[in-house]
């Protein structure tokens, strides 16, 4: 079953897979690794919802895989980031940085994003034949973030490099490097920005206080890193496959493009049709649960699909059909709980600007290969496009 899940044709379309599954049972055990207990695969949205905000399922690895070999030596500063906490911390950790990340805040960047997005795209003429990963979906995000960081632009393709490389399915060696020299990079940026504040989130994060409270060293690393991984890796995903949904239903991309005041509205359905996350970040019981019938030990691993829980008909009739007129409020591409996504508002204006710029300025925009023939990431968390070319 684990070839089946993770073979070629699933990266292509999961979501046969996923069907295949929920049928079944919305949450399906899968083959245990080593000597380690099963594993469950969470399909059903019912079930998916319920489980990013059961207690009893942590996301505290520090504590699940201690004393456990693994062979890696990947950075703590990625293995132990506010993702992988569990309150009190998590709460504490949230607590300092959600201001940052308010829709206000997103709002107060869409300026820099609106000029970016014409900067990236200023030489495209209809009839270009160009990759919107490589152009557009890839190079947006990761400048945004630094922008909010306070990284020096000279540094920022740098970043996105070891970025990419920390999501490459079956390359631990080069993830765990890319770790190791992301979080080097982020440790010396902290103590600059220490000796030397400015007006960037960084500073700020490093003056935050909590009554008595404040972010140490690590944490500050971590959180770091946390930001820019998270916020590139999510949204970069996020434009790939609203543009694809688009140009493989071209009533909807007329509609969107005679209209794009409907864009913001429109990415509920467009993030629901094909989220960019997959599965979740890693989660375990710690103690025995029952999870829609399922029976789970103690120390099981339980994976999340987002993916697979927004086209389950029973949350969403006729799910795999894209439908802008659909409420798709609910879908579980952003998370759900305590752990939902906080640059949550941060990406839906950055997919804003991009849908837009490519609608209203593009409007004969076509894919430049066969649907058949496009290519996508081979990671498990990730879901998107590893090249989008496309005739402007």
């Amino acid at each position: 079953m684990s070839a089946h899940l993770y073979g070629p044709d699933f990266f292509r379309d999961p979501y046969a897979t996923y069907a295949h599954l929920r049928s079944a049972a919305p949450v399906h055990p899968l083959p245990p690794r080593r000597d380690g207990p099963p594993s469950f695969l969470v399909t059903g949205y019912a079930a998916a919802r319920a489980a990013l905000a059961d207690p009893r399922l942590s996301k505290d690895t520090a504590r699940y895989f201690a004393g456990r070999p693994s062979g890696r030596r990947l950075h703590p500063a990625l293995a132990h980031t506010m993702l992988a906490t569990d309150p009190p911390d998590h709460t504490r950790l949230r607590r300092l940085v959600a201001p940052a990340f308010t829709t206000g805040a997103a709002a107060r960047l869409r300026p820099y994003v609106d000029e970016l997005t014409a900067e990236l795209t200023r030489d495209w003429r209809p009839g270009d034949t160009v990759d919107l990963v490589a152009g557009l979906a890839g190079p947006l995000p990761v400048p945004v973030i630094c922008h909010l960081l306070g990284v020096p632009e000279a540094d920022r393709a740098q970043l996105r490099a070891w970025s990419d490389q920390l999501f490459e399915a079956g390359a631990p060696d080069r993830i765990d490097a890319a770790s190791h020299e992301v979080a080097a990079y982020f440790g010396r940026l902290v103590a600059a920005k220490r000796a030397a504040p400015d007006e960037s989130l960084l500073s700020a994060l490093i003056a935050a206080r909590d009554g008595a409270d404040r972010l140490g060293e690590d944490e500050l690393v971590s959180l770091a890193v946390l930001i820019l991984v998270a916020g590139h890796e999510t949204t970069t995903n996020l434009i790939g496959n609203a543009v694809s949904a688009l140009l493989a239903h071209p009533d909807a991309a007329a509609r969107l493009r005679d209209r794009p005041e409907l864009i913001p509205a429109a990415l509920d359905e467009l993030l629901r049709y094909d989220s960019p996350v997959s599965v979740a970040t890693f989660r375990y019981a710690t103690e025995p649960l029952t999870l829609a019938g399922t029976d789970i030990p103690a120390g099981a691993p339980v994976l999340v699909s987002p993916g697979a829980a927004n086209r389950d008909p029973a949350r969403y009739p006729d799910p795999d059909a894209l439908d802008l007129d659909r409420d798709a409020a609910g879908h579980l591409a952003f998370g759900h709980g305590i752990h939902r996504c906080l640059g949550a508002p941060l990406a839906r204006v950055e997919a804003t600007t991009a849908l837009t710029t490519l609608l209203t300025r593009f409007p004969r925009l076509r894919l430049a290969v066969p649907a058949a023939d496009l290519r996508h990431r081979h990671t498990r968390l990730m879901r998107g496009p590893a090249a989008l070319p496309v005739v402007l």
